[in-house]
């Protein structure tokens, strides 16, 4: 998973032309831990650059401005933007998570 900044995670939430899945956390949250290494098992099946993350700490006007109200959480951007991305807060499996990602994909 590549870490943005703030600057660079607005650019490719704004930036059509491929789908975005971006893990939101902070340094210290224990369950952030534990759905990071979920994450980086379903990177292996996922296409290569889908995933990225950024720490919320450090991305304040992503966090008002998509409103995230906790974390860990995963923001779900299909390649057209067509609309406010999804946000995940639940990822109760590796399998959940593929499945929710997958279907930003098509």
């Amino acid at each position: 998973m590549r870490t943005l900044d703030e600057r660079q995670l607005l650019e490719e939430l704004w930036r059509k032309g491929e789908p975005l899945a971006v893990f939101l956390h902070t340094p210290f949250c224990g369950t952030c831990k534990v759905a990071r290494r979920m994450l980086e098992v379903a990177e292996h099946m996922l296409p290569d650059g889908l995933l990225r993350e950024a720490d919320v700490n450090m991305t304040p006007k992503v966090v008002e401005q998509y409103k995230i109200r906790s974390v860990p959480a995963l923001l779900l951007a299909d390649k057209e933007r067509s609309g406010k991305p999804e946000i995940v807060y639940s990822m109760g499996s590796v399998g959940d998570l593929l499945a929710q990602i997958r279907g930003v994909l098509s």
